[in-house]
């Protein structure tokens, strides 16, 4: 009986241990995509540097991690891309020609990455990749983008959907069924309330953009104050 008895005790304290384990394993942020600690932020952005949180991420998310690509629910080709670290995954810091990410955003055809019929990245977000993997590749962000008191729709909004919206909302990828990619779409969806209500994360809209940073309080307020002006085209 005593043999039995210190058995059970035995598997009691294994299965206990191994649950403990188990439990722990499950709440990794890296795992379930909930990101990484916050990056650390600087007083005021500099020219010569690229920010991932800023500049990178945004790029990545608006035109890589769309619902069938490399989000947390497709990960298409085993591939999700949503956090640093994951990203990180296909990048060598310091080197950006001997990087994965690199060598599928020059390549041609159906190889490239985003694949066609989705346009491919412009040569400025190109250059800012390369230059982001060659300075390190870190978790950078920093302030002082943005100037609140601009926000005329080529000025401030044309530029700010660009970076960080009309990857996933172009007429090769309507995401949610918009399109952001032309002054009349983008004011049909300023007009109706769902720019607005998206941005700011409002109760009964879909937080925008996916798998990024929200924007900026700066960003936001320049979204708001172009609304608030008539949503011109100016």
């Amino acid at each position: 009986m005593k043999t039995n008895y210190s058995r059970i005790i035995a598997l009691i304290l294994i299965v206990s241990t191994f649950f403990y384990t188990c439990r722990h394993e499950l709440i990794k942020p890296e795992e379930n995509g909930t990101g990484n600690n916050p990056p650390p932020q600087t007083n005021s952005c500099s020219p010569d540097s690229v920010y991932f949180v800023n500049e990178i991420q945004p790029i990545i998310s608006s035109n890589c991690t769309t619902s069938g690509c490399h989000d947390d629910i497709t990960h298409a080709e085993g591939v999700n891309l949503t956090t640093y670290s994951r990203i990180l995954r296909y990048v060598k810091p310091g080197n950006a020609t001997d990087s994965k990410l690199y060598e599928v955003i020059f390549k041609s055809g159906g190889d490239r990455m985003p694949p066609p019929p989705m346009p491919a990245l412009t040569a400025d977000q190109k250059n800012k990749i390369i230059k982001w993997i060659n300075q390190g590749a870190l978790n950078n962000s920093c302030s002082g983008f943005c100037d609140s008191m601009v926000f005329t729709f080529s000025g401030a909004i044309k530029n700010l959907l660009q970076a960080k919206c009309t990857g996933c909302h172009n007429p090769s990828s309507l995401g949610g069924n918009i399109d952001l990619s032309t002054y009349a779409a983008v004011k049909a969806q300023a007009d109706n309330g769902k720019l607005y209500g998206s941005v700011t994360h409002k109760t009964g809209f879909s937080p925008m953009p996916k798998n990024s940073a929200k924007l900026s309080d700066c960003e936001i307020r320049q979204i708001q104050k172009w609304i608030q002006a008539g949503t011109l085209n100016n």
